[in-house]
């Protein structure tokens, strides 16, 4: 088959042929029907995060299962999925006490000694997030799958994998927004989007969306902002006190960078909860002013959007087919699997809209 690969830090993607390994009895093979870009897999290629190489990234995609393992009983044949980085077990402390999302069970993966499941002339290939969805196929564990409704388009369904997924579920989910509350989300790409989405299908009361460039702030109108701050203007956090009186209960930093965080951090009242949504890069730190802990100002992480994702997904794709989840409105482009690294280089200057590679 047909996948981008990876070889070393900063060097661009090549397509190449992939031998696909026979699933086993808890595995799937699915035909990818689209994959979005995402600032995730982009932190592997420019070495923010690290990976073994050579590493197939990609892991925003919905396709159609071709062929299930012996023990496979969730899915069949011809089923339209969509894939989840959360695989998980079901058994561990994690999964039984409610939080799947955390589950790192080696039992869903396959590890260093066993049989890979990509080769590359014979060598191993790292899936990345146990996906690689940059690829005609993917070979996942079926606890990486959901189930969705036949009628949704799939290359809507795989922004559902991870930006909508993670944005809406950090609100909903993590930060467990109330109705009525005043919500800022930093950072207006995919995820931050799908944030301010989430933010306004709940009923919050104000969502302030803050970015550089005002066509991202353009799109965060659309998906619901009711206020927008231009921080190449102004500055972000005097313009969110200001237009709060005093701070918004919620903050969302979708980004992944330390300034921001700290920025979240800064626009709090007592009692607010900033959320770090973005994946700041392995290694560096936050800092805040211990004094604020005092009032009761908390600054948190989400993972995936604390995400229950065979319960949210559907969820997700109603909320599309209903016309209320803005996927159409965050959607830029669709590319094929040549078109990554183009890509990859407009998102490093600031693109706006999701790309999206589609597989014939």
């Amino acid at each position: 088959m047909r996948a981008a690969v990876l070889h070393g830090v900063g060097e661009p993607l090549t397509v190449e042929d992939v031998e696909l390994d026979d699933p086993w009895p808890h595995e799937v093979i699915v035909r990818t029907a689209a994959c979005g870009v995402c600032r995730s897999d982009l932190h592997f290629v420019d070495g923010h995060y690290a990976t073994a190489f050579p590493v197939v990234p990609g892991h925003e995609a919905a396709g159609v299962v071709e062929a299930v393992g012996s023990e496979v009983r969730y899915v069949s044949p011809g089923d339209p999925v969509i894939a989840c980085m959360s695989v998980f077990c079901g058994r561990c402390a994690h999964c039984t006490g409610g939080r799947p999302y955390l589950c790192r069970s080696p039992e869903v993966r396959r590890g260093s000694g066993d049989s890979p499941r990509l080769r590359l002339s014979g060598q191993p290939v790292v899936q990345l997030y146990e996906l690689g969805a940059y690829a005609e196929q993917m070979l996942v564990h079926e606890s990486a799958l959901v189930k969705v409704r036949p009628d949704m388009p799939l290359d809507r369904a795989a922004l559902i994998g991870c930006a909508v997924t993670t944005g809406f579920g950090a609100v909903t989910n993590t930060a467990q927004v109330s109705p009525g509350a005043t919500v800022v989300v930093i950072g207006c790409g995919g995820v931050g989007l799908s944030a301010v989405n989430g933010a306004s299908i709940i009923g919050a009361g104000r969502i302030i969306a803050v970015d550089v460039q005002q066509a991202k702030l353009d799109q965060a109108r659309t998906v619901g902002a009711t206020d927008l701050v231009d921080a190449s203007t102004v500055d972000p956090v005097e313009a969110v006190l200001e237009l709060t009186e005093g701070g918004a209960e919620f903050t969302f930093e979708a980004l992944g960078r330390r300034e921001t965080v700290e920025q979240a951090f800064r626009m709090l009242p007592p009692g607010g909860v900033a959320t770090v949504i973005g994946m700041v890069p392995q290694g560096q730190m936050v800092e805040v002013h211990a004094a604020d802990l005092l009032d009761e100002k908390v600054l948190q992480g989400s993972n995936m959007g604390s995400n229950r994702f065979r319960v949210d997904m559907p969820y997700y794709v109603d909320l599309y087919m209903e016309g209320r989840l803005k996927l159409d409105e965050i959607t830029s482009r669709h590319i094929g699997l040549d078109g990554l690294n183009e890509a990859f280089d407009e998102m490093r200057g600031g693109s706006v809209g999701r790309s999206i590679v589609v597989f014939d």
